[in-house]
């Protein structure tokens, strides 16, 4: 059964002539439907929300509600917010207060700040080694663009074929120049950062390459390698490798022989280099298998489920980049070990991401060429629009002040707040906080990941939107701004999502076999994190919590029931659910664990106080939902 779309359905725009034809038909884009839209009419607060593909409005969904902005249910509602919102900050501040009795368990690990004096928080680890090394990160980047752009300048100027406005540019021969030059920027980068290690990762890298080249000239029958066998070999290596990274520790020298131990002390800036391998794996397992779909195109072979051409037409806007995402041909000059490398280890893109496909990155490795048309491929048409607009200047002063107000935002946080040294501070953390303020600890606690997260995927992304190229955006919406377990795994580590999709969610079966795909994907997900029993009970909390959505979607489809005065308030108490679950799920796996998310929750439930501000809190969280729900019709607009 196809699944039915989601609440709340769109409302369509009253377009002029000119531009109903580009909305109706599925294959323009969206988002420069969108963008004509907004240049029509006045700037509105859904405009800071980042601009992502979206699906064409349906025609099943035209007779969506008017909005409810100026209703007498709303204004009720706004007061309700208006006196929540301020609440929720006073709580978790009063519970990390110096006077407070415990203050001493969690004080003495605080910093000095730099806003009014107040103490800092920066006992996370993670964030804490971003903090520290910002300004190093900078500088890294301000060399990497210059010495990038300064290249491509001089390359244009004595290569008729690297310059885009020469009559005989050539794509293909910019192409392999540029990836030169980035595969020998990471190898100097990587020599710095991870010293003697180098060539452990050197040798990961080659035996991939290996396993993909046997993939794509092996025949399909007859010698010792079957064509069929590379994926199975792909997964079953990188997978392997993973482990074996984190069993031996990244491999000392001194356990092959006694002689070089002396390499060990040698480690880099970041000694700990198998520590960032687990996103070096995804780039890894997408080149291989692009290869192998390609080739297969490339020798007319069957249709494989998970071929190109078959992902094209199951793949949807939803889950696809806002990037060039076109399969270059099997060709040598598309897949060589120089391209390889400027793939697997691109500087601005190789500690975290976000991820892009190999088909993707290449496409943009040329630049934008007005009188060439992009890579061609018998296998794979699925396009979207070009990253110019990204990065134009305007458009990288805009990013550049995102990225400085999610920063500004995060050291607000913790300097008003030190939820994070709190929790951390031993168990009995919560004794003597009531159960709203042991919440708003759990919550601003989440706020605090999404943040920690989002700064460095937003100065990467920046990055390499300055070299001219256009990842995918990793977060397009903040952590409370979602009401469905679906939606929220799309659009939280959204090039990671769109890489399990390609990879892992369609070959597995896709929406054929949901249940199972789902299991299978979260239970990776959450190895690829971590080798730890937690984010595997996380893993699997979340398939168990994504099925009742999955079910109401099928028995309550919007289609059948979006005009019932009944079905809106029912799918605002569905997000009422998700919302918690989503929260505990997140709890388990990457603030509290699991015994302390029980004990929250025995909190919660435990006494009439907390069973109190549980009821009061889902009231709240009533009336957030069906803002995020009007907040979505007024952005399809």
């Amino acid at each position: 059964m196809r699944a039915s779309a989601p609440y709340p359905p769109v409302r369509p725009p009253s377009p002029t002539p000119a531009l109903a034809p580009a909305l109706d038909d599925p294959s323009s884009s969206p988002s420069s439907a969108s963008r004509s839209l907004r240049s029509r009419r006045g700037p509105r607060i859904t405009d800071l929300t980042v601009q992502v593909p979206a699906p064409a409005p349906s025609h099943a969904v035209q007779s969506a509600p008017p909005p409810r902005w100026r209703s007498r249910e709303f204004v009720a509602y706004y007061c309700v917010f208006l006196v929540a919102l301020p609440k929720m900050w006073s709580l978790a501040v009063s519970a990390t207060s110096p006077k407070r009795e415990a203050y001493w368990r969690y004080g003495p690990h605080l910093s000095d700040g730099w806003i009014f004096g107040r103490r800092v928080d920066v006992t996370d680890d993670q964030y804490h080694l971003f903090r520290s090394h910002l300004p190093l990160l900078v500088a890294l980047l301000l060399l990497h663009v210059l010495l990038s752009h300064s290249f491509r300048l001089v390359l244009s100027r004595i290569s008729p074929s690297c310059n885009p406005r020469s009559s005989s540019y050539a794509p293909s021969k910019a192409r392999t120049a540029r990836a030169r030059f980035s595969a020998t920027f990471s190898l100097v980068l990587l020599a710095a950062l991870h010293g003697s290690s180098l060539p452990k990762m050197l040798a990961i890298l080659w035996a991939n390459y290996r396993i993909a080249m046997l993939g794509g000239s092996a025949k399909r029958s007859g010698g010792r390698w079957r064509r069929e066998w590379t994926p199975y070999a792909t997964w079953a290596f990188n997978v392997a490798i993973l482990f074996a990274n984190e069993l031996a520790e990244g491999y000392h020298y001194r356990a092959i022989s006694p002689s070089l131990a002396w390499l060990d002390d040698y480690g880099g800036l970041l000694p700990r280099w198998h520590i960032s391998w687990n996103i070096s794996m995804l780039r890894l397992v997408s080149f291989n298998m692009e290869y192998y779909w390609a080739s297969s195109a490339a020798l007319h072979e069957p249709e494989l489920p998970t071929s190109p051409m078959q992902k094209a037409t199951m793949r949807s806007p939803r889950t696809s980049s806002q990037t060039p995402t076109l399969d270059p041909s099997a060709s040598a000059g598309n897949y060589t070990f120089t391209t390889y490398l400027a793939y697997t280890l691109y500087p601005p893109l190789y500690l975290a991401g976000p991820i892009m496909s190999y088909p993707s990155f290449v496409s943009q490795l040329a630049g934008p060429s007005p009188a060439s048309s992009p890579i061609s491929s018998p296998a794979a048409p699925v396009s979207s629009p070009s990253p110019r607009s990204e990065t134009s200047p305007l458009a990288l002063l805009s990013y550049a002040t995102r990225f400085l107000v999610c920063l500004l935002t995060m050291e607000l946080v913790l300097h008003y707040m030190h939820v994070v040294a709190l929790k951390d501070s031993g168990s009995g953390w919560w004794d003597g906080l009531s159960a709203a303020q042991v919440s708003m600890v759990g919550f601003w606690n989440l706020i605090v990941v999404w943040l920690k997260l989002l700064l460095p995927w937003r100065l990467f992304r920046l990055w390499a939107l300055m070299d001219g190229i256009s990842p995918p955006e990793n977060m397009v919406r903040c952590m409370a701004n979602n009401y469905s377990t679906l939606g929220f795994w799309r659009s939280w580590h959204r090039s990671y999502n769109m890489w399990v999709v390609r990879y892992l969610y369609i070959p597995l079966g896709g929406s054929s076999r949901p249940l199972l795909a789902t299991l299978g994907v979260f239970t990776f997900v959450a190895l690829w994190h971590d080798l730890r029993l937690r984010l595997l009970v996380w893993g699997w909390g979340i398939t168990l919590f994504i099925a009742p959505e999955m079910l109401a979607r099928r028995f309550f489809p919007a289609s059948r029931f979006a005009s019932k005065a009944w079905y809106r308030p029912l799918c605002a108490l569905g997000g009422v659910a998700n919302v918690l679950l989503m929260m505990t799920a997140n709890l388990v796996g990457f603030v509290f664990g699991v015994d302390d998310a029980r004990a929250l929750w025995g909190i919660m439930l435990g006494g009439p106080e907390g069973r109190i501000f549980l009821v009061v809190a889902s009231a709240c969280l009533f009336v957030g939902v069906q803002l995020m729900f009007e907040y979505r019709l007024l952005a399809s607009c």
